[in-house]
């Protein structure tokens, strides 16, 4: 357990970044990183399921909880509109409670008895896309919401028509006001519905709304992310009804009412991708702790066709620099494709390959904003359309540089660790969003690596 001076430790830490726009990293790169890194829970599957407490007054209990500051803005929202708890320690005022119960992230218990107010502010969410995923669950439980339009990276088109389609399709009357989606209804009924395309969200509104709804609802066509199956579990120990006949489908027969539960959250893939790439960095020899590897499948298939030195372990992943590195030819694809969310660090790998590599994204339309950052620390990349051409063994060199989102921050970290000299990486609060500590961490590896705030 926690001690609770160590928790004031941390929130006087994080009090010096009180103003997370400010925040430079800068990195004096070139020095090899060893020995064991833990991975913390995914911020993508506990977004959802703190957005779950709405459905039910029973508390909720979450372990291996990460926190990112995306995280603290959707526990924020929960505070706005009525729940109750030890939403404490570094996530707000009150008691302090969190341990790690054989973790490695903290433990929260929520609960939402009684609404205060259905309506989030857009001052509370403004950061990130996670507001929407309030928007069913509070439909479900008291016929009425209003969230702020979602914010987050600025990484193209990210349509919510299905998540608006389906609630529609169950009774929903929505609109739009200003900066704030505004919905009503009776009581969410039953429907059938299968996505036109992909949505990992879009299919956790769904099944959430599905969860209370009147009837059976049977959605096809669903994500298949980890998260989204992370998701329905926590439902169904809630007491919802939910099976998946086969992949891609659920069927929700809807109940008058759900109950608590506890449930600790799977480990993030995208961070241990991160630092797996990070240890076939030439010099690097990285343990990365706590994976689940068959969420990462497509990822290691791509790093043994380049010849990385990767061994799977129970529960975790050892990579070893060194090896030449062979170009790669990488689509981006929905799950379980390789993930958009890697995309961005494994073109900071690929600048360190032999010959020339090329990377296509087809999920979001406007993702190699990192390219521009990258060739500033001496990579030779050229963007062509929704491809990328990466010309590799680039001898990378420290500059000031400055980060567009979420996982371009990650890109630029593994960038200035390879160059050579210092690396400033400005409007680098971005990183915080989703990754835990990775200064900290990369600190323990060896990285020369400070935050600091103007």
């Amino acid at each position: 357990m926690y001690s609770v001076a160590l928790i004031e430790r941390q929130n006087v830490a994080r009090a010096r970044f009180h103003n997370m726009k400010n925040i430079i990293i800068s990195i004096q790169g070139g020095r090899p990183l060893a020995g064991r890194v833990a991975v913390s829970g995914a911020k993508n599957a506990a977004l959802p399921e703190l957005a779950a407490v709405c459905l039910s007054p029973g508390p909720l209990a979450f372990s291996n909880l990460p926190l990112v500051e995306d995280i603290k803005v959707m526990v924020a929202a929960l505070r706005e509109i009525g729940a109750e708890g030890e939403l404490d320690g570094p996530l707000g005022e009150g008691r302090v409670e969190a341990r790690t119960d054989g973790l490695q992230g903290h433990t929260i218990r929520v609960a939402m008895p009684a609404l205060r107010s259905p309506r989030v502010s857009r001052q509370t969410t403004q950061t990130t896309r996670a507001s929407i995923l309030l928007l069913g669950p509070l439909l479900a439980r008291c016929g009425e919401a209003r969230v702020s339009m979602p914010g987050g990276c600025p990484i193209g088109e990210r349509k919510i028509d299905f998540h608006l389609q389906g609630l529609e399709l169950m009774g929903a009357e929505i609109r739009s006001e200003e900066d704030y989606l505004t919905a009503r209804c009776r009581r969410l009924r039953g429907i059938e519905y299968e996505f036109p395309g992909k949505s990992v969200t879009g299919t956790e509104n769904l099944l959430m709304a599905a969860a209370l709804a009147e009837g059976t609802t049977v959605l096809r066509n669903c994500a298949l992310e980890p998260e989204v199956d992370d998701l329905a579990a926590l439902l169904r120990k809630m007491g919802a009804a939910i099976s998946s006949p086969e992949a891609g489908t659920f069927i929700i027969h809807g109940r008058t009412s759900l109950h608590g539960a506890d449930h600790a959250i799977i480990p993030d893939r995208i961070e241990a991708g991160t630092y797996l790439i990070a240890g076939c960095l030439a010099g690097n020899d990285i343990i990365v702790e706590g994976v689940e590897p068959a969420h990462l499948g497509c990822l290691l298939d791509i790093l043994a066709g380049m010849g990385a030195d990767v061994r799977i372990g129970a529960g975790e992943f050892q990579a070893r620099g060194g090896a030449t590195l062979a170009p790669a030819a990488v689509v981006t694809e929905p799950y379980p494709g390789f993930p958009t969310d890697l995309q961005a660090q494994l073109t900071t790998l690929l600048t360190q390959a032999e010959g020339v590599s090329r990377v296509r994204e087809t999920i979001f339309n406007d993702r190699f904003r990192h390219v521009g950052e990258l060739n500033r620390l001496g990579a030779d990349i050229e963007v062509r359309g929704d491809e990328a051409l990466i010309r590799g063994r680039a001898r990378l060199h420290g500059a000031v540089i400055k980060t567009t989102d979420l996982r371009a921050s990650a890109a630029l970290v593994l960038g200035g660790l390879v160059a050579t000299g210092e690396t400033r990486i400005e409007n680098s609060y971005q990183l915080f969003r989703g990754y835990e500590n990775m200064p900290e961490k990369l600190q323990k590896l060896g990285a020369a690596i400070t935050i600091t705030q103007e």
